[in-house]
């Protein structure tokens, strides 16, 4: 069945840019100006050589008829159908990202709660991605990234498509001043905006993740992962990953690259299986243990105090409530706080420090204490930590 696309909102919706990069991507060539508001593009199609107007601003009477025009050939010498080609001009001023679940029925058709679920996850891994453009670490506090926040909210959802059922997310991103051929090369990194970086750090963390389960197979372990942070991968990222694979049988993840800012390829594609998302769901784990926790108060019964001698300074273990569990926690104190902490100690009393929580080993440390609070009176720290 032959779909013409007719509403002029939609068409209008089709950017100058947009046309014009999609051209450039299809092998059509710019050949002359035409008029003050208009370029000539030309392409050869075996023995034809055909021509289009392609307009340099939607302001003109006559714009929506105008692009509605270009469709009609573009599909028409590409033997496509008018809808698919609307679709690419639409989208292609945006990184567009499909997260494909395979937990589907033949027509494509999910349970809205797995769908709901793989929209928000397929979001959380795009924010993820966002926060490690702007600082690379091993997890983060989405909503603490103002940038990644800004960049999320320019982010829109596509339609779903079939093909098991196909989350689209597209991304904003500027268009290259004086479109020209597909680059060879990805420029640095660094010199990216941000908008692009953000889909390129995405690209390049799962790609990263990829390798390092592949390496973690090979009995390298968590090291693999560590090594895999300056990329991109976050516990974020892996929780994100490992939930959209636990879904259904596996992902399948993907980027066609905006044609307005071309790449040395069109489009990256990355897929994990539902074994991947076990390790990753474990690397994620540690990831959130060995991050430090910044302003972190630690509430807890003094269990040793320990001082060299000839020093001023000591060492306190406590045995605090962390994620709802009791746990030891070494401190260095200075000399005024651990002669404090000395006499905590002696009366049975709990205290309370602040400063900055960190794995050591099998055990946590905190380091740049501050603050320290004396409670009267003896406390069950396990008692507190149900209260909690």
């Amino acid at each position: 069945m032959k779909v013409q696309i007719l509403d002029s909102d939609a068409l209008t919706s089709i950017t100058p840019i947009a046309l014009r990069g999609y051209a450039n991507f299809e092998g059509w060539k710019s050949i002359e100006s035409y008029g003050e508001t208009s370029t000539v593009y030309g392409r050869q199609f075996g023995d034809r050589f055909v021509e289009v107007v392609i307009p340099l601003t939607s302001h003109i009477g006559d714009y929506p008829s105008v692009v509605s025009q270009l469709i009609s050939i573009f599909s028409r010498e590409n033997n496509r159908d008018e809808l698919s080609i609307f679709r690419d001009l639409s989208q292609a001023d945006r990184d567009v990202i499909r997260v494909r679940s395979t937990e589907a029925d033949k027509d494509g058709a999910i349970s809205v709660e797995a769908g709901v679920q793989l929209v928000g996850l397929s979001s959380y891994m795009l924010a993820a991605a966002a926060c490690a453009a702007y600082e690379p670490r091993r997890s983060y506090y989405l909503g603490k990234v103002q940038q990644a926040n800004d960049y999320m909210k320019r982010v829109k959802l596509g339609q779903t498509e079939t093909g098991s059922f196909v989350v689209t997310l597209l991304a904003p991103v500027p268009p290259t001043l004086g479109l020209g051929e597909q680059p060879d090369l990805w420029p640095e990194l660094i010199s990216e905006p941000y908008d692009r970086r953000v889909t390129r750090v995405l690209t390049r963390a799962l790609d990263a993740a990829r390798i390092a389960l592949f390496e973690t197979n090979r009995g390298r372990g968590q090291s693999a992962f560590d090594a895999a942070i300056k990329d991109g991968v976050s516990a974020n990222l892996c929780e994100a990953v490992a939930a959209i694979t636990e879904l259904g049988s596996g992902s399948d993840i993907s980027v066609m690259w905006a044609r307005t800012r071309p790449t040395p390829e069109p489009s990256t594609r990355v897929s994990f299986s539902r074994d991947d998302g076990a390790i990753l769901k474990e690397v994620a784990r540690q990831f959130r243990l060995l991050e430090p926790r910044n302003e972190f108060t630690v509430f807890g019964i003094i269990e040793r105090c320990t001082r060299q001698k000839f020093e001023t300074w000591g060492s306190v273990s406590i045995a605090a409530i962390i994620d709802g569990h009791v746990q030891m926690v070494r401190v260095d104190l200075a000399a005024d706080d651990y002669e404090r902490a000395v006499e905590a100690h002696k009366n049975k009393n709990a205290i309370y420090l602040t400063g900055e929580l960190r794995r050591d080993g099998q055990r946590w440390r905190l380091y740049n204490a501050r603050d320290l609070a004396i409670v009267p009176g003896s406390e069950n720290v396990d008692e507190k930590a149900e209260d909690t």
